[in-house]
């Protein structure tokens, strides 16, 4: 009897890989910071995780966002819906830094009005100077605490405060302060592909929304 391992199937039941980026499921966000000379970059970021009233982000260390929040630290986290992902697609082969054009995996295109190169509008903040993003639902007016190198020295890590929080009344659920988890899908970057939410599996023991679908069952020994 032939017992060679199966090497579809490894004998610890996985493989040892090295893929070239690890954008495992991550929300995209858009960055709206303020240039030098008063007008406004654009940018789509995709990795930004919150925890409390800080958003942290992880920008390419020779963007205009980053050199921006190095010396300007007021900036709007917008967060686009699924259906937008082809402007947001647009919006990333786009620089705002004239060297940067002809640079890295896009050779992006410079172009100094995003706004107006992608179809977004720019609304006004209430408490920073760059604008919030308009056909974004959920708007997040931010201030950068700390702009730091990462480990790699590729990259820059910015943790923001956030100081005020915009949604769209369909969002939110009636007479509470929460977002309503059942009306809002972001938009993921899963490995370079886009996509939006999967129906509800269940809710978390903390969560103070309640849950819209049949919870699916705990896998046995979790």
């Amino acid at each position: 009897m032939d017992t060679a391992p199966n090497p579809a199937r490894p004998a610890d039941g996985h493989l040892t890989i090295t893929p070239s980026i690890l954008y495992f499921g991550t929300p995209v966000v858009l960055l709206t910071t303020e240039n030098a000379d008063g007008t406004v970059n654009l940018a789509p970021i995709s990795s930004a995780w919150a925890l409390g009233q800080t958003v942290v982000l992880g920008l390419g260390a020779q963007g205009q966002t980053g050199a921006n929040l190095a010396v300007r630290p007021e900036m709007v986290i917008s967060l686009p819906e699924p259906r937008q992902w082809p402007a947001v697609e647009h919006l990333g082969g786009l620089t705002g830094r004239p060297e940067a054009a002809g640079h890295g995996p896009r050779r992006a295109r410079y172009e100094p009005d995003k706004f107006r190169a992608t179809g977004f509008r720019a609304q006004a903040s209430h408490t920073v100077r760059p604008p919030r993003v308009a056909e974004c639902p959920i708007q997040l007016e931010a201030r950068a605490a700390r702009v730091a190198t990462a480990a790699a020295g590729d990259f820059l890590i910015v943790e923001a405060r956030v100081l005020k929080v915009h949604a769209d009344p369909r969002l939110v659920v009636p007479g509470t302060q929460h977002i309503d988890p059942a009306a809002w899908s972001p938009l993921i970057y899963n490995f370079r592909h886009y996509f939006g939410l999967g129906p509800e599996l269940g809710r978390s023991g903390v969560s103070e929304t309640p849950c819209t679908s049949r919870p699916v069952s705990a896998v046995p020994g979790r």
